[in-house]
């Protein structure tokens, strides 16, 4: 599920055509008819639809027709690729849920921290590390297990464009590592800690 230019999206689809992720992307939902993400699917051959949750009454029947999409393309699992919208528990109590966050988790992160709003905060505080978390999603905003993180330092003459290049490239690296261990089925959650089998 990506919203925008969907370069975490060809992180995976990369990933997924060189095998280091042993499987294959079933399906793209974008909430935005205008996202890049959607023609990164077209030239890969991956079926999309657009769920826009300004068509529906409520947050349950938004939930309801991503569900119905996630069936239609075979899927068994969801990677939020910079998808800007939070899914409902019917949603995150079904499927296997994991979501790249642009910060340190349980730094710069619930609601309102996206974008470049995330990467000004982070310099605005004066932070001398960022970097990028991958994590299961819960019932909360950027507070499920996390799998994976990664720094990047804070430069001086850092901008929040300068940084979020940085970020993103680590971004790509540690999605595409979680969501291959996905699929390898080797996550298991105890508590908040997610460990990694052999």
């Amino acid at each position: 599920m990506a919203s925008g230019g969907g370069t975490n999206l060809q992180a995976v689809l990369d990933a997924c055509a060189d095998g280091r992720i042993p499987a294959r992307v079933a399906g793209v939902i974008s909430g935005n008819p205008r996202a890049y993400a959607l023609k990164r699917a077209e030239i890969a051959g991956v079926p999309y639809t657009v769920i826009n949750k300004k068509q529906f009454a409520d947050d349950d029947s938004h939930d309801a027709a991503v569900m119905r999409a996630i069936e239609r393309f075979g899927g068994q699992a969801v990677v939020l690729a910079g998808y800007m919208r939070i899914l409902g528990l019917g949603l995150v109590l079904r499927y296997p849920i994991i979501n790249v966050h642009p910060a340190l988790i349980p730094s710069f992160c619930g609601k309102g921290f996206y974008g470049m709003r995330v990467h000004k905060a982070v310099i605005d505080y004066g932070a001398k590390v960022s970097g990028a978390t991958v994590h299961f999603i819960d019932e909360g905003t950027d507070t499920g297990p996390i799998i994976m993180q990664k720094c990047v330092k804070v430069l001086q003459d850092d901008t929040p464009e300068t940084l979020a290049a940085r970020v993103l490239e680590i971004e790509h690296e540690i999605l595409v590592k979680s969501v291959a261990l996905l699929c390898e089925g080797r996550l298991r959650t105890d508590g908040r800690t997610v460990r990694i089998t052999p």
